[in-house]
């Protein structure tokens, strides 16, 4: 006749017994925390590409800049995470500034990755990185917005150039020589503005754009 053995299960083999229930109490809530900022970083990008992507009226309303900056930086970030940081320095008392969204946008989408490109020929696979910086300041009856970088500069010798439609220096297929030409054409004809910009050979570049505040404050 058979006789049936119950085993009871011994303590050592009751996976419970290997938690380590103190790690996880720290460990956890870490974890979660992680996942929020995942989560928020996230939702930051998908609202920064709404805004970019649906930008709103095609003619001159008055917009806060500034989220319109963060929006398009948020946006271009894999153009320049890898060769540099990003910092921005905004004025406070920056009022809205009358402009057409999405190619003021566009204008400073142009910038960042012109930036982007200057710095990663200089760093070239080092592992090393640039630095670009975004400032605003109100001057005037004028919003003035920087982009600077720490790029090899322009030689001397193609500066009036840099503004020419299909003028480039970069390597067929990386580069139309439109962007910045389309920047002239968005600050100065559309806006009434201007865009210029100062270099040095090794050191860098700062683009800087002056928008009208006020209807007959036009830069001449």
């Amino acid at each position: 006749m058979f006789r049936v053995i119950e085993l009871q299960p011994s303590a050592a083999a009751d996976p419970a017994n290997d938690v380590d229930v103190p790690y996880l109490r720290s460990e956890i809530p870490n974890a979660i925390a992680q996942m929020q900022e995942g989560v928020d970083r996230v939702a930051g990008i998908v609202r920064a590409m709404k805004r970019f992507s649906h930008p709103g009226p095609a003619e001159k309303i008055p917009i806060d800049i500034h989220q319109a900056i963060e929006s398009t930086i948020l946006v271009s970030r894999n153009e320049w995470k890898y060769v540099a940081d990003l910092t921005t320095d905004f004025d406070p008392g920056m009022p809205p500034v009358p402009c057409v969204a999405g190619e003021f946008n566009q204008v400073i989408l142009n910038l960042i990755v012109n930036a982007a490109h200057a710095i990663a020929d200089v760093v070239n696979g080092s592992g090393g990185k640039g630095a670009i910086r975004i400032g605003t300041r109100k001057h005037g009856d004028f919003a003035e917005i920087r982009v600077s970088d720490t790029g090899g500069g322009i030689p001397e010798a193609i500066r009036p150039k840099v503004f020419d439609p299909f003028f480039t220096t970069k390597a067929v297929g990386k580069g139309s020589g439109q962007g910045l030409a389309i920047a002239h054409s968005v600050i100065v004809e559309k806006h009434r503005g201007t865009i210029g910009f100062e270099s040095e050979i090794g050191k860098g570049t700062t683009f800087l754009i002056q928008l009208p505040l006020l209807a007959g404050a036009e830069g001449k």
